[in-house]
């Protein structure tokens, strides 16, 4: 099959019978753009039955050249894998990923932001329409530990006032109800007093607009919070996650259950919550060091 028809053909199977969320299929269009690019320009290759397991690991080799981390590495071949599964499902006789070995790639703590550090961040002076929706939109991301998918997709229907509740859809399409304090219902209601100074000739049902009256891109969202970060002082490297990673921290710390904070945070697996033990653990070891009287003395004497 040619690369253009193949990759084609994925893309749509992963659309319409897989039913992928727009994220994951963005994500797969751009690697196996790359992917087949590489294949074509640099081994010369326009058919899916004339790929080896040789053109795969230059190409992976092509990656760690230009000093991708394995983590993109990694997952470039997963998408790999499913495009060559997807073709010896169609027919193909040979699968040339099979036995590849998947990079190893370093587990790295999240960033969590200090309670102070929040509240820094979330301090933001209400001056204008978008000062209240930006600043709705971060009490969210925190009040309700929000992936930033989630956020700019939530629609005015999603938030229930009177239960203090929001329906989130997840990965996967996976909807799940989550408690938002007091503090993220004032400021939600705030900013929609001022929505309707954001709805033009269209009016959109998405809760978060823009400038233009449609919904907050991922792009936008992003251009927003560095926006913020510099006019607070912050470290750039510090993403919108980190306030959801502070949102699990958070509620860990302070004795919330830990299959509790799974289900709030809409991880499948237990062990994708669990590293926030490691993060409160080290915090503990921190604040013991720092803070008692005898923790010098006792550290001294145990080296």
């Amino acid at each position: 099959m040619k690369l253009k028809i193949a990759k084609e053909n994925f893309i749509n199977y992963c659309n319409f019978e897989r039913g992928l969320s727009n994220n994951t299929l963005q994500s797969y269009t751009y690697e196996l753009n790359d992917y087949c690019h590489f294949l074509l320009e640099k081994q010369n290759i326009t058919d899916t039955t004339n790929i080896t397991q040789e053109h795969i690991k230059h190409y992976l080799q092509y990656n760690y050249d230009k000093n991708e981390d394995s983590k993109t590495i990694a997952h470039k071949l997963t998408t790999i894998r499913n495009f060559h599964k997807y073709l010896l499902r169609e027919g193909e006789k040979y699968n040339p990923s099979e036995f590849i070995d998947r990079p190893k790639v370093k587990k790295t703590l999240p960033i969590t932001l200090s309670q102070k550090e929040v509240e820094r961040l979330l301090d933001i002076p209400l001056n204008s329409v978008f000062d209240y929706r930006n600043k709705a939109m971060l009490e969210l991301i925190y009040g309700a530990g929000l992936r930033i998918s989630e956020l700019i997709h939530l629609t005015l229907y999603d938030i229930d006032f009177n239960e203090s509740i929001i329906r989130i859809k997840g990965k996967g399409s996976k909807e799940r109800i989550v408690p938002i304090g007091e503090v993220a219902i004032f400021y939600l209601n705030e900013y929609l007093n001022y929505r309707p100074q954001l709805i033009k000739k269209e009016n959109s049902n998405l809760l978060f607009l823009n400038s233009r009256g449609s919904g907050i891109s991922r792009q936008g969202f992003f251009k927003i919070f560095k926006q913020i970060l510099r006019s607070k002082g912050f470290n750039e490297n510090i993403s919108p996650h980190s306030l959801r990673h502070s949102f699990a921290t958070s509620l860990l710390e302070n004795g919330a259950n830990l299959r509790a904070i799974q289900m709030m945070l809409g991880h499948s697996d237990l062990s994708t919550t669990k590293i926030y033990t490691h993060i409160t653990n080290d915090k503990i070891r921190k604040d013991y060091f720092e803070n008692h009287p005898r923790a010098k003395e006792e550290e001294e004497n145990e080296i």
